[in-house]
């Protein structure tokens, strides 16, 4: 699995980079099928906006969260995106449960 992670207009510390990597696999040890994840970190006068696309076999899955922290913002992208793949696994699993019972 590929991590990218990029800051416009803010420098990617070692330190943020971790808490990034850090957070991500919680996420992804819900779901295997992660080919490659693209972060991008940002700052807008007083706004901290953090952006996920996580792209996985047919499908890309993108969260978006915007606070005055930028480790606020990392939290609440991480939680967006969590509910989302557990909402994208729920789908595939049933999806091909309900192939195998016709």
């Amino acid at each position: 699995m590929n991590i990218n992670i990029t800051g416009h207009h803010i420098e990617v510390t070692p330190a943020i980079h971790d808490y990034v990597v850090n957070k991500l696999d919680r996420v992804i040890r819900h779901f295997d099928h992660v080919t490659s994840v693209h972060v991008i970190l940002s700052v807008a006068k007083l706004r901290q906006k953090a952006e996920v696309t996580l792209h996985v076999k047919g499908k890309d899955i993108t969260a978006v969260a915007e606070e005055e922290d930028l480790y606020a913002a990392i939290d609440a992208m991480e939680d967006k995106l969590d509910r989302q793949v557990m909402k994208h696994k729920e789908k595939t699993s049933n999806h091909s449960y309900d192939k195998r019972t016709e």
